[in-house]
């Protein structure tokens, strides 16, 4: 994924740069709010270290998804009975 001429990340999944959450790509999201243009500044190098980051811990959330899924589904249905009770102890 190319910044400019001169800063890029590359090796970065498709699946990670086209993760979604609340409808927008995540990565490509956080950006655009920082876009010379719109800053009036470059990126720093901090920031193009967080994107870096960012892909890391997304790729990690994706490797994990099939062990988070089933947890997810669990506490959902473990909350849905926990409420239920305390409706019906009232």
């Amino acid at each position: 994924m190319y910044l400019n001429e001169r800063t890029y990340w590359k090796n970065i999944p498709a699946r990670v740069w086209e993760f979604k959450s609340g409808g927008y790509q995540i990565i490509n999201k956080w950006l655009s709010y920082r876009e010379k243009d719109l800053l009036g500044r470059s990126l720093t190098v901090e920031e193009a270290r967080y994107v870096t980051g960012m892909a890391r811990r997304i790729a990690a959330i994706l490797l994990l998804g099939p062990e988070l899924d089933p947890n997810y589904e669990a506490l959902k249905r473990a909350s849905y009975a926990w409420t239920s009770s305390q409706k019906v102890a009232r």
